[in-house]
């Protein structure tokens, strides 16, 4: 004989209940019953013998604790058999009892309803993580930005230039100082470092630069220096590794800022040469101007006008 059929004939079940997943006991008599195993499976086995019994109609037990308690009214429930408790504390004990309710003890015992359970927990598991979808794969983390980008500077910009275009706005950031350099890409790079006294973390200057670009932005659109400013990560050898992404931003260069300058001033743009440096002429807005002569009325000009 194998165990599970020794422990079903030992308490007087069905092997065969076996076959199903019908629990017929409540959510809290299978907590309490796995709190306190081995106590609980000899009250399970009393509750048995008791409900095959015949002749026996009432048990009463010893008193015992609160816990205890709850479990016995919890599983004279789950059998349909009645119980009350008596006394006083600490005196307090059990009395269950064959009622109008009662038929027969459960066919399962307490411990298949708990392997049961489990069993269902984990295909409902199982089945919830089928059905999610999958996570996105994790993104390696990037360097923190750490120096800014002028990209398509204005023609012939120095670094004196930006030193005094950029002086009120590095003034709001005193513990950054900025390096500034020409790269090869003809793009220039403004390196942050922090002074001894205010050292910044990695995190805490990607901090800083991002307040800052702001009011960077603004001054880049005000006085064209450039075509945009771009936060970036710069290496010790002075290799851009991270940019924004230009895709998601207006930064398609100096002709972009020079056109919403013309736009909103309502000349032309230049079309044979960059502006000169420290001068706004175009030499488009001359031509357009003879245009505009050419077309005047002919009496406006001081000749006849045929009607």
């Amino acid at each position: 004989m194998d165990k599970p059929t020794a422990a079903c004939t030992a308490l007087n079940i069905d092997p065969s209940s076996h076959t199903n997943d019908h629990i017929p006991y409540s959510d809290a008599t299978l907590k309490l019953f796995k709190e306190n195993l081995s106590w609980a499976e000899a009250q399970e086995r009393e509750f048995r013998v008791f409900s095959k019994s015949p002749d026996e109609v009432r048990m009463r037990y010893k008193p015992m604790s609160a816990t205890y308690r709850q479990f016995l009214h919890l599983l004279a429930e789950d059998y349909g058999l009645e119980s009350r408790s008596e006394d006083l504390e600490p005196y307090r004990y059990i009395v269950v009892f064959k009622g109008p309710r009662f038929v027969s003890a459960p066919s399962k015992t307490l411990g298949q309803c708990v392997k049961i359970r489990e069993t269902q927990a984990a295909e409902a598991a199982a089945a919830a993580a089928a059905a999610r979808p999958p996570s996105p794969p994790m993104l390696a983390a990037s360097e923190p930005f750490n120096g800014f980008l002028l990209t398509s500077p204005r023609f012939g910009l120095t670094i004196e230039d930006i030193n005094q275009a950029f002086a009120a706005d590095f003034s709001t950031q005193p513990s950054v100082h900025f390096a500034i350099s020409f790269l090869p890409t003809e793009e220039i790079l403004l390196r942050a470092t922090s002074n001894y006294s205010a050292f910044l973390s990695p995190a805490g200057m990607e901090q800083a630069l991002t307040a800052l670009k702001p009011r960077l932005a603004k001054t880049v659109e005000h006085v064209d220096l450039a075509g945009n400013i771009l936060l970036c990560h710069i290496d010790a050898n002075d290799h851009i590794g991270r940019r924004e992404d230009l895709s998601k931003k207006d930064a398609l260069g100096w002709s972009a800022v020079a056109g919403r300058a013309a736009s909103r001033s309502g000349t032309a743009t230049p079309t044979e040469e960059p502006p000169t440096r420290g001068g706004r002429k175009l030499l488009g807005l001359k031509k357009k101007k003879v245009d505009k002569e050419m077309d005047k009325p002919w009496a406006a000009l001081g000749g006849d006008v045929e009607c």
